[in-house]
């Protein structure tokens, strides 16, 4: 049954579209005003925090690790500051729910990012506010940030570095410049804030750890990827379809796995659509390989990659031990088990299918957004949105993708 306060959104515009394809002494903020003898058609920027009567914000915080009941809700939170010349304070409008959410409520990853507050002179752990992308409004920025690119008043899309401790999941948000840019006005709100976390993993995925494009692909915006065969598991999911649409778009011969009551919306991206609960579904794959990418949005792990019964040249998967290591053994001990798993699955993987395993990543790299935006302006990628929820329903959010077999992105309005 639907949650209340819950709308689903049925991706009709894909169809249309798709054939045309913690406060700190130093406040760093830029301080400038605006001019009086602006004409009368230009738009003021939003006033800086410092000039408003109130400091305080929305946001829905976690006090210790555990189930979506830690998730709290608090008016009177302080605004995140500005501490370095290169950050930007956004206006949140809208924000989504990722799985690294749900991971992250319940403690995953903390001794690893722990360690990197620590570094950063940030060493408390808790309040945490969770929340990985966002799209809203830019409404202060230190000197460091250029005029030109960032504008007071642009309405930018973005995404939270995994360290920071203050993410989305509230009414203001700071990130460095490097992390957001203009937002593409071919999308509204919801759909902009439901591109850049899987769209760069995506990226990063193929890029950056399988190195599609060579070296261009993984420092430049350029992409690349023409003619390579690659099979994307779980196609139907938020992190599946983009890096569908971003292969196509690259003229790659692309083959999806699905469940059969997600095969006629992947058929609409992918060349050749399988549905994986079909008996002959591997017998089917077989007949295309081998392929130069496997990438496993899934979640099956690289542990399955050696039991396929067809060859690739490499096989990339999201869901790596490395946290989960380091979260149970610590940092030195998890990194040797870490380095143990990968050299064991590799063994196995080149002995029996010819081909190397690889984790994939998040990287909130400039060129990365720059890549997806030009892909929204030519219409050569559209996001999916499962279903939307209000900001006071967030917890209803977490519910729904913790129920899984998602068909795109969770979005919130704030």
């Amino acid at each position: 049954m639907q949650a209340a306060g819950a709308g689903i959104r049925v991706p009709l515009k894909l169809f249309a579209l798709l054939p045309r394809l913690l406060p700190a002494s130093r406040n760093f903020a830029n301080a400038a005003t605006v001019s009086t003898e602006e004409p009368e058609t230009a738009t003021p920027p939003p006033s800086p925090p410092s000039a408003t009567c109130s400091m305080k914000m929305r946001g829905w915080q976690l006090h210790s690790y555990g189930g979506i009941d830690e998730l709290q809700l608090s008016n009177k939170l302080k605004w995140p500051q500005i501490r370095s010349s290169d950050e930007c304070l956004v206006r949140v409008r809208t924000t989504a729910v990722n799985p690294i959410d749900i991971a992250m409520l319940g403690g995953y990853g903390s001794t690893l990012l722990n360690q990197l507050r620590c570094q950063a002179n940030d060493d408390i752990e808790f309040p945490l506010t969770l929340g990985r992308e966002f799209c809203g409004e830019l409404v202060q920025k230190g000197m460091g940030v250029c005029d030109k690119q960032l504008p007071l008043g642009t309405r930018v899309w973005g995404v939270v570095p995994i360290p920071n401790p203050n993410g989305a999941h509230a009414e203001y948000v700071v990130v460095p410049s490097s992390c957001l840019a203009p937002a593409p006005k071919e999308l509204d709100d919801g759909e902009a804030t439901s591109v850049l976390y899987a769209g760069l993993t995506a990226w990063s995925g193929l890029y950056l750890t399988g190195g599609l494009g060579g070296p261009c692909g993984a420092t430049t915006s350029e992409g690349g990827g023409a003619h390579k065969r690659v099979l994307v598991l779980g196609g139907s999911g938020s992190v599946g379809s983009l890096a569908i649409q971003i292969l196509k778009s690259q003229r790659a011969q692309v083959l999806a796995t699905c469940s059969e009551d997600a095969v006629e919306m992947v058929r609409c991206l992918a060349d050749y659509v399988v549905d994986y609960t079909k008996p002959d579904a591997n017998e089917q794959l077989c007949t295309y390989a081998p392929y130069d990418i496997v990438l496993d949005c899934a979640g099956q792990g690289g542990q399955h990659a050696s039991d396929l019964p067809y060859d690739f040249r490499q096989y990339i998967t999201f869901n790596s031990p490395l946290l989960a290591n380091i979260d149970k053994s610590g940092l030195c001990l998890g990194s040797l088990q870490n380095f143990s798993d990968l050299v064991q699955t590799n063994v196995r993987a080149v002995t029996q299918r010819g081909g190397l395993v690889k984790w994939g990543y998040f990287f909130p790299a400039a060129h990365g957004i720059e890549f997806l935006q030009r892909l929204v302006e030519r219409r050569k990628l559209i996001p999916l949105i499962d279903s939307s929820f209000d900001f006071n329903d967030m917890p209803k959010a977490f519910e729904r993708l913790k129920c899984g077999h998602m068909r795109g992105k969770i979005v919130v309005k704030v």
